[in-house]
């Protein structure tokens, strides 16, 4: 249950047509004190809960219900005695309990390849169309909800409690057409990760909080420097059907070659495929370049994309996403051979634009894989040969590794 109290203390004003002003000299509290509670989604104190919701003829509990805040009488009566909360509600309300009339909404097909298929259209009422337990792996990179620019048709500056209904119902979705053992990857800023994570956590498997470390704004005045994303992994179902991380070289210094880590008496132990894949990510680098950038707006790495589909499915599979933005899903699932389908609310520009160059993309993907999978990449051997770093100990052959690995995952068409 998203709770956000100052929304509710908002939405009560403006229903008895009180101004902040007046609700101040009401509550005798400073107008800018009540600005602030009216800013912040956490319950104030007791004392302050109680002035408010005096001065808005509201009991106490009936304010922090329609702040999303649940008593603690109330969830002690759920947890003990669910079927006599259920009574007096079905009294109250005879069909309460009964769900919702759900439709669809039409979305116009716009792209149709070899492996899938995009949508435009409202993501919610397209994903209500798919058939149930159908999605291998669903990827989901949402609007954030900071009021940026995506174009005619995408709001980006909802309250925060519609911001996360909204949420919920596309994610409701997502869980409704993963197959069992599917995985769903969430990525958004730690602040939904929060309430997304635990929302979720009802009907899926929680496996990781993996750490995106990209910067994303410009420091902010009185906070910490955001500096990552939040990529939430979840499965549907205790077991996934398919986890496969990649494994990824050494790091090294991109002057010398040297490696960043001593590994020291376990050089000889480390597996010639690579190091573990760890839950931080720290060589994800944004889109900026105006080679690979498309729009106006953020878009993902190719890099990211085939990480995740690597992890979590096979060949043939199906992937959704409900959320096309530039494409990155779309494209990394047809070069590496994953069915997909996907939908877009605004511009599809940039996604048929990318389709109409799918060789220069393979070639982008190409470059991505040289680099996974190797203890060290032809350019990290390269430099440590030039200045001297021994790679005896270590399980590989410079001169017998390729400059880009042979395999079926390089003999795309």
């Amino acid at each position: 249950m998203f709770g956000h109290f100052g929304e509710a203390v908002v939405r009560a004003r403006h229903q008895q047509s009180v101004s902040r002003g007046a609700l101040a000299r009401k509550t005798g509290l400073p107008v800018a004190a009540l600005a602030e509670i009216e800013r912040c989604s956490s319950v104030p104190s007791h004392g302050v809960v109680e002035k408010l919701s005096g001065a808005l003829g509201m009991q106490v509990d009936e304010l922090l219900l329609a702040a999303g805040h649940q008593p603690e009488w109330l969830s002690r009566l759920l947890r003990t005695d669910p079927a006599e909360v259920i009574r007096v509600l079905r009294q109250i309300e005879p069909n309460l309990a009964e769900a919702p009339s759900l439709r669809e909404s039409a979305a116009s097909r716009v792209l149709e390849t070899e492996k899938g298929c995009l949508f435009k259209g409202d993501c919610v009422g397209w994903m209500r169309g798919l058939d149930g337990s159908s999605a291998d792996l669903v990827f989901a990179d949402p609007p954030f909800n900071l009021n940026k620019d995506y174009g005619t048709g995408v709001r980006d500056d909802l309250p925060e409690t519609h911001y996360f209904d909204w949420s919920c119902d596309w994610l409701r979705e997502a869980v409704r057409i993963l197959r069992p053992g599917g995985a769903l990857f969430l990525y958004n800023i730690p602040k939904w990760g929060v309430h997304l994570a635990s929302w979720l956590s009802q009907y899926l498997e929680f496996r990781h909080w993996i750490t995106i470390d990209i910067k994303f704004s410009l420091p902010i005045p009185g906070r910490l420097y955001p500096s990552h994303y939040s990529l939430l992994y979840f499965t549907k179902g205790g077991r996934p059907a398919r986890f496969s991380p990649p494994r990824l070289p050494i790091e090294t210094c991109r002057h010398c070659g040297g490696e960043i880590r001593d590994y020291g008496g376990y050089k000889d132990r480390m597996n010639p495929k690579g190091v573990n894949l760890t839950d931080v990510w720290t060589d994800i680098s944004p889109v900026r370049h105006a080679r690979y950038k498309r729009r106006k707006a953020n878009e993902l790495p190719l890099k990211l994309l085939d990480r995740v589909l690597d992890i979590a499915s096979n060949e043939g599979d199906l992937v959704v996403d409900p959320f096309g933005g530039s494409g990155t899903t779309y494209v990394a699932a047809e070069i590496k051979a994953r069915r997909w389908l996907g939908c877009e609310i605004g511009e599809c520009g940039p996604i048929l634009e990318r389709f109409q160059q799918l060789d220069r993309e393979r070639e982008d993907l190409r470059r991505v894989r040289s680099k996974v999978n190797t203890l060290f990449t032809p350019a990290s051997l390269e430099l440590r040969r030039r200045h001297g770093h021994d790679t005896s100990r270590y399980k590989v052959d410079d001169a017998e590794m390729p400059a880009v690995h042979e395999g079926s995952l390089f003999d795309w068409k």
